[in-house]
């Protein structure tokens, strides 16, 4: 019995450390096998090779859609290149691995420049788009990434003594892509657990395209169907942090606690506001599956982490977690003529759908909706002009807010809401909506945007640290 393990891009970058603390540690003989990692590129890396995920400064590929010639991009993708070969120096000082680490990375790019420069050159003719090519020059840019990082973890590996094998989910020369699934599945058929320790990428290439539906949360998606696709006792992501009742940083070290144990409604409410333990698609695959994951911090591995299963319940109601987002604005759209008509809240969410915001959550009256959306503020102002042009009765305003939630397996608290709006109260801030649905799993409070970090102390103070905490430390 085998897990499947995922690490991101953040602790890869500490690959020294993971080697000791995950990859090998303290063990010898076949407790080095019977596992599956699945790694993401090194941090910052897609970053260059896409687009910067959070500030949108230009990579190679976006550099190269928007190109009227080979040197807008090429410049950009030399110094990914050099990027990569500097990662191999810090991470290779046997001249052996460092030449190999660098001739495959090198034999990749440089397929990717081959590759980039003959569509650019082809679509210089009328009768072909590069609109109608530029997915697949995404996904196959993306790819280098892991492939790097991936191949890079074998050879250390290797040179520690350790049979290890990577599973390259990339694609790279197959003739035709498969079908997601079948893909997985047909890469691990002659794979040996029992002797042989997997490195795989956390791209995968298919015939669905992972990007079309999930751009760069594909890695999440794979690591899940390979967990599902073998059999896995467990699913387990590394990351950085433990998940704990709220963020240290805003409630102090010595208040948060780690969550021992949750279920996957749980982690679903926490994707929603941007803190993902786990893709939903990926959670939902693994809950098929019935296949338990677990959240640990890659840098303290005999901590037990969190485990996420899909019937856990608290012994008895209470909160787990204060979280939250603050990137929000709420799309108040009022209209005397709302009343009774459906019609309304459909054509606003295809609206802001198309407009590529993400909607948290949102509340309705007799007359009014109001859109509680992520997104830019430029999105956001061109989604209120539209809404306006399509209904020009209507009042569409636009409020600058953030989302805290309390979140728990079993949140059927006896007096939580008067405690919350006491406790937002005696920290003097006012509640713009409350939102609690019959399912009990969250309640969330509306706040404005500059009160974001006083409303998560608060909460977290009132909820959890004088009545829950020892019920959150017992239950890891």
């Amino acid at each position: 019995m085998h897990t499947v393990e995922k690490i991101g891009g953040t602790s890869m970058s500490r690959f020294d450390e993971l080697l000791n603390n995950i990859f090998i540690g303290g063990r010898e003989g076949d407790a080095l096998y019977q596992r599956v990692f699945v790694v993401s590129a090194y941090s910052g890396m897609t970053n260059l090779l896409l687009e910067h995920k959070k500030t949108g400064e230009p990579g190679v590929y976006q550099r190269f859609a928007d190109a009227r010639n080979e040197g807008a991009w090429l410049d950009a993708l030399e110094t990914v290149r050099q990027r990569m070969v500097n990662k191999n120096i810090e991470l290779f000082a046997s001249d052996f691995e460092l030449r190999a680490a660098n001739q495959f990375i090198n034999s990749r790019i440089d397929d990717a420049r081959e590759c980039m420069s003959s569509l650019q050159r082809l679509c210089a003719y009328g009768h072909f788009q590069l609109d109608e090519h530029l997915m697949k020059v995404r996904e196959m840019l993306a790819s280098l990434g892991e492939a790097h990082s991936a191949f890079n973890s074998v050879l250390a590996l290797k040179h520690r003594g350790v049979n290890a094998k990577m599973v390259d989910l990339t694609g790279w020369h197959r003739d035709a892509p498969l079908p997601f699934e079948e893909m997985v599945r047909h890469s691990f058929e002659e794979v040996d657990l029992s002797r042989e320790l997997v490195v795989a990428t956390g791209y995968t290439h298919c015939s669905e395209g992972l990007m079309n539906t999930f751009d760069r949360g594909y890695s999440e998606i794979t690591f899940a169907q390979i967990a599902a696709a073998t059999g896995a006792r467990e699913a387990i992501i590394h990351k950085e942090f433990h998940l704990s009742s709220a963020d240290p940083n805003l409630v102090g070290a010595d208040k948060v606690v780690t969550i021992g144990r949750t279920n996957y409604d749980v982690a679903d409410q926490l994707s929603n506001l941007g803190m993902e333990a786990i893709h939903p698609r990926a959670a939902k695959t693994l809950r098929r599956a019935g296949i338990e994951l677990r959240i640990k911090n890659a840098f303290e591995p005999d901590h037990a982490g969190t485990l996420i299963s899909q019937d856990y319940k608290s012994e008895r109601p209470c909160v787990e977690i204060i979280a939250g987002r603050k990137d929000v604005f709420g799309i108040e759209v009022f209209d005397q003529d709302m009343l009774g008509d459906i019609g309304y809240d459909i054509e606003i969410s295809k609206l802001l759908k198309q407009l590529r915001l993400y909607v948290v959550n949102k509340d309705s009256d007799a007359n009014s909706i109001t859109y509680y959306a992520s997104g830019s503020r430029k999105l956001i102002n061109r989604a209120a002009r539209l809404i306006e042009e399509k209904y020009p009765a209507a009042e569409v305003t636009v409020h600058n807010v953030a989302i805290v939630s309390a979140i728990g397996s079993d949140l059927k608290v006896k007096g939580i809401l008067a405690k919350t709006v006491a406790a937002l109260a005696g920290a003097g801030i006012s509640i713009q909506a409350v939102h609690q649905s019959i399912r009990q799993v969250e309640m969330q409070c509306v706040v404005n945007e500059e009160d974001y970090d006083d409303a998560v102390a608060a909460l977290h103070r009132a909820l959890i640290e004088p009545e829950n905490h020892g019920d959150v430390i017992a239950a890891a």
